[in-house]
């Protein structure tokens, strides 16, 4: 496709954006085509500014509880809204939402609901019970697997492949939840439900029981994943199930850490990732259990 100076320029620097602030999603891009790769760090540039100027965080990192957080969220939409109107903004990071949401069509829907993930921090909001949580995970996380499987190809009214795409994004936000148990306690937040119990920071024990069971959700959700990934070109596919296998091991090494999971940050080193990347390959080849997702939470229509 013919790249514009503009495009070029807001490409380089959502490449910049995604080396420093994902290098497991960075990592993984690599697999994608040229063209899908370059729509995925675009739209991830939207998705990073979005967080760290609701977080007042820098790339992902050292985040400081804001103290005007609905004025940010007010920013955050009206911004958007410029940028999907077809204005340029000077902010490459909304620009970068423009080109890319014109280039592949993405539906408005899944802009807002990722939007109003970031609305829920700034009320101060904590789930009252599992569904609350998964509810968050899908607009922080499983609203962007919706619009990445939209711009690798997928049809906007494929509704079961759509659930399966937000499918990844919950596993992948659980995982999250679970190595940051501690960091986000840091900043006065914390996403287990709270009839599971508190979230004591200091309560390692009871710390590493929340770790088993969000990481056996990661499993499930994962599970349900692979099958709608099973439906996307080769290389799409590949892509998607390396970034499985890696956030999925960050469940599983939390685990596996016990009550020392939050002495420091757990990450799956640049050796395992390629392990990761092999043994997805591989399974580029293996034809997914068709597993129902009868029990699992399911994203608004």
């Amino acid at each position: 496709m013919t790249s514009s100076p503009e495009r070029q320029s807001l490409v380089a620097e959502a490449e910049r954006i995604i080396r420093e602030g994902s290098k497991s999603f960075r990592f993984a891009s690599n697999l994608f085509d040229q063209e899908t790769r370059e729509r995925a760090w675009l739209l991830y540039c939207w998705c990073r500014a979005c967080d760290d100027h609701a977080d007042g965080q820098t790339l992902g990192h050292n985040a400081v509880a804001p103290a005007n957080p609905a004025e940010r969220i007010a920013f955050l939409r009206e911004t958007t809204d410029r940028a999907l109107a077809g204005e340029t903004i000077g902010i490459a990071p909304f620009d970068a939402l423009r080109v890319v949401a014109a280039e592949c069509g993405v539906p408005r829907r899944f802009i807002d609901d990722h939007l109003a993930g970031f609305a829920l921090d700034a009320e101060g909001w904590r789930p009252e019970g599992e569904q609350d949580m998964l509810r968050y995970c899908y607009h922080v996380a499983g609203a962007v697997g919706c619009m990445m499987a939209v711009i690798m190809g997928v049809d906007p009214a494929e509704d079961d492949t759509l659930d399966r795409a937000a499918d990844l994004g919950l596993a992948f936000q659980l995982s999250n939840i679970a190595r940051d148990l501690v960091e986000d306690a840091g900043v006065g937040r914390t996403y287990i439900p709270t009839d599971w119990g508190p979230a004591d920071p200091n309560d390692r024990a009871t710390l590493a029981d929340y770790a088993e069971r969000l990481a056996d959700l990661v499993k499930r959700y994962e599970a349900s994943a692979r099958v709608g990934a099973a439906r996307l070109p080769f290389r799409a596919r590949w892509a998607v199930l390396s970034a499985a296998n890696i956030y999925g091991a960050i469940a599983r090494k939390v685990v596996g850490r016990g009550e020392a999971a939050w002495d420091s940050r757990t990450v799956i080193h640049k050796p395992a990732k390629l392990i990761h990347v092999v043994n997805a390959l591989v399974e580029c080849g293996d034809k997914p259990e068709p597993i129902d997702r009868a029990g699992l939470w399911t994203r608004p229509r």
